[in-house]
């Protein structure tokens, strides 16, 4: 005869890390099913936990969800500051976005986010200075006067094809080809020296 599983009131609080696994079943959630699907008590049954365990690190969904986008800001800017220059960077946070879809897709749905948060707000500052650093070693004659404008158009092409590509419009384009070679060609056609 087999027991009983745990009645909710049963099952333990305590995890090994706690954290982590309710952020790591989150990650899945979203991968699959979108954030939408999340539910903390869902989240706890997952990790084994009594349905409140999660609320004492995240306090509610939309905190969790924060928890998500800082993590993955700082995940993009440690990935960004290893670039050698901006086309390696715009490779890097494409293949940031193929490598961790489920962060990608909450940290640009500010309406999900706790916007004021200072973990959140470090690591997208982190992120941007990273960005901007790689725009800015371009010389002005392969980006233009303006380097603000050259970091949106970069951030846009890079931003722009990872979304394209995790949403699959880029199947047929893109193919069987490795889609860091097809991004690094692609900004060889932008950022290049103009001609006399």
């Amino acid at each position: 005869m087999n027991p009983a599983p745990p009645s909710e009131s049963a099952r333990p609080y305590h995890h090994g890390d706690l954290r982590r696994a309710i952020l790591g079943a989150a990650l899945d959630v979203i991968a699959t099913e979108g954030p939408a699907a999340l539910s903390l008590r869902d989240l706890a049954r997952r990790a084994g936990v009594s349905h409140a365990a999660p609320a004492h690190h995240f306090k509610d969904r939309t905190g969790l969800l924060t928890a998500i986008a800082a993590e993955g800001y700082a995940l993009l800017a440690a990935a960004l500051d290893a670039a050698d220059d901006l086309r390696d960077a715009g490779v890097r946070y494409v293949r940031f976005a193929r490598e961790h879809p489920a962060h990608f897709q909450v940290m640009f749905s500010p309406e999900l986010l706790r916007g004021n948060d200072l973990e959140l707000t470090a690591a997208r500052t982190l992120a941007g200075e990273r960005l901007r650093a790689a725009v800015s070693a371009v010389p002005a004659e392969g980006r233009g006067d303006d380097a603000r404008l050259a970091g949106v158009a970069a951030w846009s092409l890079a931003h722009g094809f990872a979304t394209l590509l995790l949403s699959h419009n880029l199947d047929g384009p893109v193919g069987d080809q490795d889609p860091d070679e097809v991004f690094h060609a692609l900004t060889g056609m932008l950022f290049r020296p103009r001609q006399p």
